[in-house]
């Protein structure tokens, strides 16, 4: 049995987008999308998921094998084809497909291209890297750059003639930025500093895929206060750049070495990188001394929602991988005819135990796109309103949900990723198939740009603290008035399921609070991860309830298209059974005062 090609999901893609999410209906009154219809944005996913298909998804197994390839001398080549595809983004405008007209951007929203990016990701993570990175840095300079770095330096980036970094992580820092020993030593010239320092884990950190390379560092200058408030941030390109955008000699940034034994995503330069240790190392500041961390963080939460993005391309590509396994597999017979004689044997999706799994993975990665994709929609309000109150509405909900989608989402794509390999059995477990693949280089999603730690700490020590709480007291309020609005549907014994899931959700927030207000933030912050799951696994509950309130008014309206949409009512119903219960059990968790783990008896003598 051969492996399938590169399965895509275009229908539910399209449901999320265009009856879900309504999104030409809803952003069309918005001057920079009015030209925008259907059929366009519909032509654009189409188009993107051909390239995904034929041209990325074929590089997968290639980038995984080759890896990325040192000399020695500062330069990594990228695996065959790479070069080739990266060239084929860029003239497609598929990098800044979402970025603003002047800066070179195509000026779509950006849901528009958070769908592409999964479409790119699902295909292919390691290769989606390097786009996603360049992204994400035009819009650092975009928004915070100097008036030359917009006009020269942004329009490259987005073009895809020149890629883009991050220089974050150091040696014993880690995920503890403040600690960062990198410095810059400011020059005569305004806003020009020369930069020295060690910088390791970085994705994408040389190639040969652009031109140029555009690093984002954070380094601390002379005098600057220790921890994160004393970091500023720096544009420091691999090539000094003339003032009307023709490259100069090479900067004095140089790789020293590429993780080469990574457990996945192997086409994916992660390279170790020197600053101004054998030449001077020209950097140009972003922005005020001190304001590093307040600009990175424009880019860390684009990036944390691009991991959870990669993660919702990967699990649905996983899933559609193992359902089609699972219906050209022929083992065992159907365990209802076993009083036959000589019963025929069946494809694998008729055991129940297969099908059981199969749906868990239907359930989250349909849900888990709903997700991200509900929160690119608010993001593209907050960039698009005229109102303030409508757009800090918004952006509430996007600061409240970025944790939640990078954590949650990355964790339930590796366990999507699991149970594909489990629908294959052995052969899930060999590189014939990809789903092995899936599995390793999704991992990853949980580690970088934060870990899933991190992330549990950033929802409960200070987004929920946000606004006095009212940012998490208003979703509470929006949260029950869609619960409500859901009733007399004829899901109403789900709508209660909800309604006691959310109730455990208030519950466990007003234990934790308490427990900080009373001098205990220590123990409250063990229970931040388990906090983090439950709300997760409880707002992709509310996805499977918004797309089956989508599915019931489509089916009353007449559509031919029973199966798919009785489909998502079967979605919500399995959900609420089999993985709804987990809210309230965590809950009990949380709020049974177990702090066994503190105890300083454990871990003191090992």
């Amino acid at each position: 049995m051969a492996a399938a090609t590169h399965p895509v999901d275009l229908r539910d893609l399209s449901f999320v987008l265009f009856e879900e999410l309504a999104l030409q209906e809803r952003l069309k009154e918005y001057s920079e999308y009015a030209s925008f219809d259907e059929d366009f944005y519909r032509s654009t996913i189409e188009e993107m998921a051909r390239i995904a298909s034929e041209v990325i998804a074929p590089l997968n197994a290639v980038g995984d094998r080759e890896g990325c390839h040192f000399d020695g001398k500062g330069n990594v080549r990228t695996p065959q084809g790479f070069p080739e595809a990266f060239r084929l983004l860029g003239e497609g405008g598929w990098v800044g497909i979402s970025a603003l007209p002047e800066v070179g951007g195509m000026g779509l929203p950006y849901t528009m291209g958070v769908a592409t990016t999964e479409l790119r990701s699902g295909a292919n993570v390691a290769f989606s890297i390097y786009a996603g990175l360049t992204h994400g840095v035009g819009n650092l300079i975009a928004t915070f750059g100097t008036p030359w770095m917009r006009e020269v330096v942004a329009p490259r980036l987005y073009a895809g003639t020149w890629a883009g970094t991050m220089l974050l992580t150091e040696s014993g820092a880690g995920s503890a930025v403040g600690e960062s020993r990198a410095r810059a030593l400011p020059t005569e010239e305004e806003g020009h500093y020369l930069v020295e320092g060690e910088k390791i884990f970085i994705s994408g950190g040389d190639h040969d895929l652009t031109e140029n390379i555009v690093h984002v560092a954070l380094a601390r200058t002379p005098d600057a206060p220790a921890g994160s408030h004393g970091l500023s941030i720096f544009l420091v390109p691999k090539f000094l750049i003339e003032e009307d955008g023709r490259l100069g000699a090479r900067n004095g940034i140089v790789v020293t070495g590429v993780e080469e034994h990574k457990m996945g995503i192997h086409g994916a330069a992660t390279c170790t990188i020197a600053l101004g240790a054998d030449a001077p190392c020209h950097a140009w500041r972003i922005g005020e001394e001190g304001m590093g961390m307040k600009i990175m963080f424009h880019l860390m939460n684009e990036a944390r929602l691009e991991v959870a993005i990669q993660g919702a391309g990967t699990a649905s590509a996983a899933y559609h991988h193992a359902l089609r396994y699972a219906k050209e597999r022929l083992q065992g017979s159907d365990l209802r005819s076993l009083r036959d004689e000589n019963p025929p044997q069946v494809p694998i999706v008729q055991h129940p135990d297969v099908r059981r799994m199969l749906m868990t993975m239907r359930v989250l990665s349909e849900t888990l796109r709903s997700f991200i994709y509900t929160i690119a929609f608010h993001a593209d309000v907050v960039r698009s309103s005229q109102d303030p109150a409508e757009r800090d509405r918004h952006q509430d909900l996007v600061d409240l949900y970025i944790p939640i989608a990078k954590s949650h989402g990355s964790d339930m794509a590796f366990e999507v990723t699991r149970l594909a390999i489990q629908v294959l059995g052995g052969y899930g477990y060999i590189s014939e198939y990809p789903v092995e693949q899936y599995l390793r280089d999704t991992k990853v999603s949980s580690i970088y740009e934060g870990t899933n730690g991190i992330q549990s700490l950033d929802l409960l020590g200070r987004k929920m603290r946000l606004k006095n709480g009212m940012l998490f007291v208003n979703w509470l309020q929006e949260t029950t008035r869609t619960l409500e609005a859901s009733k007399g549907m004829g899901l109403d014994d789900e709508v209660a399921a909800l309604e006691r899931a959310r109730d455990a959700i208030g519950a466990s927030a007003m234990h934790l609070v308490q427990m900080a207000m009373s001098g205990r933030t220590y123990e409250a912050m063990y229970q931040a991860s388990p906090y983090l799951t439950q709300f997760g696994t409880f707002l992709l509950g509310m996805h499977a309830l918004r797309q089956a309130v989508v599915a019931r008014s489509a089916l009353e309206a007449g559509s031919s298209e029973t199966a798919f949409y009785e489909g998502k009512i079967l979605n919500l119903k399995f959900y609420v059974a089999n993985l709804l219960p987990n809210v309230e059990a965590l809950g009990q968790g949380i709020r049974s005062q177990e702090e066994a783990a503190l105890d300083p008896i454990l871990f003191s003598g090992e």
